[in-house]
């Protein structure tokens, strides 16, 4: 591209996020990374409500994570002596259409390598979308079973508020099912995590 048309070029004005999300990006069910009936699956169901306290029935999530040995699906990572799970890449995405509510069935990821040697605990990254958002909030699920590992983890450990850092942690509410709400404001807000540039 030539410097001229470069110059002609200018920045449009900054859009918010949604409504519209179900339009192009919901057509395929990309909540199910793995099927229901797979020995190691669990269900993550959660709301994601506004600052009002209610329900936003027109959002998005996404997930993505590591495979139960802690490798992600990425050329990136290239510890191949972890095992992917066949068909199974990490990522997942599902509406908030139903009242607010969100689920995802995959598999519980393992412990991941952190900064300076460390290990994160099990987690999965959530990127929240949402009418009057300008760019994704960015966000972690741990899991309440895994309390020795969330000790240590040093994501877990910066979060000097307990009661912010226990809005990471997804309740266990039966044999493989848990519950993880999403609080874009207000009481009870989420921790959010801002993306370096």
């Amino acid at each position: 591209m030539t410097e001229e048309k470069v110059q002609e070029l200018r920045l449009t004005p900054s859009q918010t996020v949604g409504p519209y999300l179900s339009l192009g990006l919901l057509r395929e069910d990309w909540s199910e990374l793995v099927s229901p009936d797979h020995p190691q699956a669990i269900r993550i169901e959660g709301t994601l409500y506004d600052g009002a306290g209610d329900p936003v029935t027109d959002g998005l999530v996404e997930i993505w994570q590591a495979a139960p040995s802690g490798r992600y699906d990425h050329p990136a990572d290239d510890r191949e002596d972890l095992p992917l799970e066949e068909g199974f890449h990490g990522f997942g995405r599902s509406g908030t259409v139903d009242e607010g509510r969100f689920s995802f069935v995959t598999l519980k990821p393992g412990p991941v390598p952190g900064p300076e040697g460390t290990t994160q605990a099990p987690h999965i990254m959530v990127a929240v979308f949402a009418r009057g958002l300008l760019k994704q909030l960015i966000t972690r699920i741990y899991f309440e079973d895994e309390a020795e590992a969330n000790a240590e983890d040093p994501v877990l450990r910066s979060i000097a508020d307990e009661r912010l850092r226990e809005t990471l942690i997804a309740r266990k509410e039966g044999e493989n099912r848990y519950r993880f709400d999403i609080r874009l404001q207000g009481e009870g807000q989420t921790a959010f995590f801002k993306l370096s540039e």
